[in-house]
């Protein structure tokens, strides 16, 4: 991995990996890399639509032990089955 120096430390031209990343910075004050940082400018597009529906306790505890064994999000198993339902209920 490619390397900026910096004095006696050296900070990392990529990470491998989000883990590696907050390893480095959980050990690593930006301040000491400070003058190594420039402005950046994006755009962020916050139109995504989130709907909340209310659930049975029950079932929601076992939508969340089925997702965990499945190593799912509860959100993702539930959205995967409901388009599933749907997509037998339109053909």
């Amino acid at each position: 991995m490619a390397k900026r120096e910096r004095g006696p430390e050296a900070l990392p031209e990529h990470f491998g990996s989000l883990d590696e990343a907050a390893e480095f910075w959980d050990s690593h004050d930006l301040a000491d890399f400070w003058a190594l940082t420039e402005e950046v400018h994006f755009d962020v597009d916050l139109q995504q639509q989130r709907y909340l529906v209310a659930l049975d306790p029950k079932l929601a505890e076992q939508l969340a032990a089925e997702a965990h064994k499945r190593g799912l999000s509860t959100e993702t198993l539930v959205n995967l089955w409901l388009k599933d339902k749907l997509q037998e209920l339109i053909a």
